[in-house]
């Protein structure tokens, strides 16, 4: 079977919109959530988010395209250009070889939201007849294909919070199996919208630590109250390990194993088997044990069960060798990006193997006893490690962790 690596990455998130950007304000600890003053969330119990600052969607798209396109569209476009960029990969490929796996979460919520007003208040006559292309979750998946010719194998998975890491380790077995030579994968969201958080809040999910937005994100501290909402979009170039090297590309890292599960249990509470055998999967996969394993991005999004569950998992799956796999939970600086999710985390986990630079979980002032891991916390630490594992869970009980190399020549 082939070698699968990543040779490009783009990323839309309120740490940074390029992956520079991103891994500086990452590696140093630095929160990208801030307070929400749009008088809409007026009545919403949290009013804090990941919102994406001054998003230049003139420098990917014109105008008038754009207004074409649901955020999470213009979002999921710029990563996949990022990306694209920074592989360089030229004319000498062949397109019918090259697929697109980017998904959504929640899709065009915003689209759906300000067409469904306008019909309430004026009519069907109102309704945009570009409702339907705007709003369904394949369709940044689409737009990717049409603008860069990836005429290949085209999907959106659609996983909740596991979308991109599903994303990923599809396309990763695409390519491992000689189905594809290159595929552009991630997920994208954009679901700052009162109507969202409406839904989450009622059902306790979100923070209410709305004083101080930097610090209401606190995955596994014992004082964490619930995720922040963000928004952004992430896509990594997948490639075979060949044709890379056949046409000189940079290498950021390897894929090695992925792992898919299903709980079957409860359409939101966890079981923390799903997630351990998520991971068994991808690290066998990897042709690695957990003691192979340097460094784990977990999924922990600061809401009291979820933390605890993977907490769980993680004890279950390295028991032993729980103390040489370091964990840091980076949704305490990006928030939670819905769909997005794996695909930042991926990157992450990518940078952090080239750097050599774990980062940490900040916020992560009195660790919750429940959920006893060997913390990376409060700032970054060095080490020079081989293999990590990147963890996504979703509602639904869709689980999806993936095992990254670096990669050495």
């Amino acid at each position: 079977m082939r070698k699968v690596v990543v040779t490009g990455y783009g990323i839309i998130s309120p740490s940074g919109n390029d992956a520079e950007t991103l891994w500086k304000n990452i590696s140093t600890g630095t929160s990208g959530i801030k307070k929400i003053d749009d008088p809409a969330f007026e009545e919403s119990a949290s009013r804090v988010g990941g919102v994406i600052g001054d998003f230049p969607a003139e420098a990917y798209l014109e105008a008038k395209e754009a207004k074409k396109y649901d955020r999470y569209i213009q979002y999921a476009y710029a990563a996949a250009k990022q990306a694209l960029d920074m592989a360089n990969p030229g004319d000498d490929w062949d397109a019918e070889r090259a697929g697109v796996y980017v998904g959504s979460g929640v899709g065009g919520i915003e689209t759906i939201m300000r067409n469904h007003e306008a019909f309430l208040a004026k009519g069907a006559r109102r309704v945009s007849p570009f409702l339907v292309p705007m709003m369904i979750s394949n369709m940044a998946s689409g737009v990717i294909a049409i603008k860069t010719g990836f005429k290949g194998a085209n999907y959106a998975p659609v996983s909740a919070c596991a979308t991109a890491n599903t994303a990923i380790g599809e396309a990763f077995l695409s390519i491992r199996h000689g189905y594809a030579d290159m595929m552009l994968a991630g997920g994208a969201d954009a679901g700052i919208h009162p109507f969202l958080f409406a839904g989450f809040s009622s059902m306790k999910a979100l923070t209410t630590n709305n004083d101080h937005p930097t610090q209401a994100s606190r995955p596994f501290d014992r004082d964490r109250d619930g995720f922040v909402m963000s928004e952004g979009a992430a896509v990594l170039l997948l490639e075979d390990l060949e044709h890379a090297t056949r046409r000189g590309a940079i290498i950021l890292g390897e894929v090695a194993g992925y792992g898919a599960t299903c709980d079957a249990g409860h359409i939101t509470s966890p079981d923390f088997h799903g997630a351990a055998r998520s991971m068994k999967i991808a690290i066998k996969q990897a042709g690695v044990t957990p003691g192979d394993i340097g460094y784990i991005n977990a999924h922990a999004t600061g809401t009291r069960e979820g933390d605890k569950s993977e907490a769980k998992a993680i004890g279950d799956v390295f028991q032993q060798c729980l103390d040489s796999a370091r964990v840091s939970a980076t949704k305490s600086m990006t928030g939670h990006l819905f769909g997005a999710a794996g695909g930042i985390e991926a990157i992450i986990t990518l940078q952090a193997l080239r750097h050599g630079l774990l980062p940490p979980t900040i916020n992560l002032d009195n660790p919750d006893d429940e959920c006893g891991l060997n913390h990376i916390r409060n700032v970054a630490v060095k080490a020079d490690i081989t293999y990590a594992l990147s963890n996504a869970f979703g509602f639904g009980g869709h689980n999806a962790s993936v095992v990254f190399k670096k990669y050495e020549g």
